[in-house]
């Protein structure tokens, strides 16, 4: 608890804090830093941003921080908050809220607060509801600064490592049901565990979520996928029943055993797929950008198999999968609202998941491999983790053979890259070039002949404009013939 509050007190004398503090003190107002900031110096985890609570106004903290900012903007105004930014870090500052849903429509009803107390008691979880109150108090009391505030018992929540929420979770969840999410999240991101009260609110109240828009949904699943060990928060969305109303298909996966065909579960196969594709892409490109884009395929690669699930005999099929469940991928993607580079990349990553396997058993031509990175093209190195990760089997010596064989195939890609240029796959002739040899002008004639020289290019590799000309002139004279 020393380094915590070490850690504390230099968050407080850092610009610009210190200079905030000081602003609106000295203008009467209140200020307090909240929320993840006070919670991850406690963790000691980083803190990256700064949210500050205010009796202040809108307008009265913009007049307090205009003086001391670069620049200013309102990032919601109408819910009392103001963004700044001051000597190179960006803060948020927010007027005291004691803002209420109607437990009907999606957005709050804003009321602006008189105490911190009642801002701190709306919040989401008690871990977020503390507060290190840094000015003198309105009324004149008299408290050493800078005080904690905790009025639901976040401290001793965050040594428990238990998520609850400061008021019922049942009011909690009826005033904003995308707090049910945010608890999957929150749970995945600190490691905790859910307090069970807030269980049994998430599964009694799960259909209200279908209340909330496909936009905050996606924003909150996002966020979700993108820590660094999601599957924990999977496992409450899924056993809650929240995730059968916003991904239906991930729940789907947890197909009925058969007495007399086994096959794995499906389920687990694909939260372990996910997980690993995280490991693995933390050991590939340490440092690197989260990518959302490989978490949802890992997370989804497999949601065709429940449509196509066939048995015969004593074996379970489930024969094209793969492009079921890229079609499926896209359909609740685009429904999610998703952008269309995501919803693409995600359902084509889906579609290409099984086309290494056969590798390790029959070697590919040249040719082969340079299909398999053209038809990849940009997701070629999600299309690695993926398939990689894919490898779920306890059969170590089977295990070892695909991941030989994959290495295999990696290599391979890159000496044919080295001597073709392999990442830019083009025939050895352009549009321009093929109207002018055949003497045609632009037409359906043109993408033919671009096609069978991309093809004769996959399959014998750079052939020379010369040779590629004679190709295409023999194509053409049979083609006319």
């Amino acid at each position: 608890m020393g380094e915590a509050a070490g850690r504390l007190e230099a968050l407080v004398a850092e610009a610009p804090t210190a200079g905030l503090a000081a602003a609106f003190a000295a203008a009467g107002h209140e200020l307090a830093l909240v929320g993840g900031p006070v919670r991850d110096a406690f963790l000691d985890r980083s803190v990256t941003d700064l949210d500050f609570a205010s009796s202040a106004s809108p307008d009265e903290i913009l007049a307090v921080v205009a003086p001391l900012a670069d620049a200013t903007w309102d990032v919601g105004r109408e819910f009392g908050t103001i963004a700044a930014r001051i000597g190179g870090a960006d803060v948020e500052i927010t007027t005291y809220r004691a803002d209420q849903y109607d437990g009907v429509s999606r957005k709050p009803s804003v009321a602006f607060g008189e105490r911190l107390e009642d801002d701190l008691v709306r919040r989401d979880f008690t871990v977020n509801a503390m507060a290190l109150l840094l000015t003198p108090r309105r009324d004149g009391t008299e408290e050493r600064l800078p005080q904690l505030v905790d009025v639901g018992g976040g401290l001793e929540h965050l040594l428990a490592g238990v998520l609850d929420t400061p008021q019922a979770p049942e009011r909690s969840f009826g005033d904003d049901p995308l707090r049910m999410m945010r608890a999957a999240r929150f749970a995945a991101q600190l490691g905790f565990s859910v307090a069970p009260r807030v269980v049994e609110a998430m599964e009694a109240q799960a259909e209200r979520i279908l209340g909330i828009s496909a936009e905050r949904v996606r924003d909150e699943l996002s966020k979700l996928l993108r820590t660094a060990s999601p599957v924990p928060g999977i496992r409450l969305l899924t056993e809650t029943g929240i995730l059968d109303r916003v991904l239906p298909e991930v729940p789907a996966l947890r197909l009925e055993a058969d007495e007399h065909a086994h096959h794995k579960d499906v389920f687990e196969h694909s939260l372990t797929v996910l997980q690993q594709g995280i490991d693995l892409e933390a050991s590939r490109h340490p440092g690197a950008e989260l990518d959302l884009v490989s978490r949802l395929a890992g997370l989804l690669h497999d949601i065709g198999k429940p449509a196509t699930r066939r048995i015969e005999g004593r074996v379970v099929t489930f024969h094209q999968h793969d492009v079921v469940g890229a079609r499926m991928a896209a359909k609740r993607l685009k429904a999610l609202r998703f952008d269309n580079d995501t919803v693409k990349a995600v359902s084509r990553l889906v579609e290409l998941h099984l086309r290494f396997y056969g590798y390790g058993d029959q070697g590919w031509s040249d040719s082969a491999v340079r299909r398999y990175v053209r038809d990849a093209g940009p997701l070629l190195e999600r299309l690695h983790i993926l398939t990689r990760s894919d490898v779920t089997t306890r059969n170590r010596r089977k295990a070892e053979r695909l991941d030989f064989a994959y290495d295999d195939l990696e290599r391979r890609i890159a000496e044919l890259a080295e001597q073709e240029e392999l990442d830019a796959v083009r025939p050895d002739l352009d549009g321009e070039r093929i109207m002018a040899i055949l003497g045609i002008a632009p037409g359906r004639e043109v993408g033919e002949a671009y096609r069978m020289l991309l093809e004769a290019r996959l399959e014998h590799g750079p052939l020379g404009e010369e040779r590629a000309e004679a190709m295409l002139r023999e194509w053409w004279a049979a083609r006319s013939a």
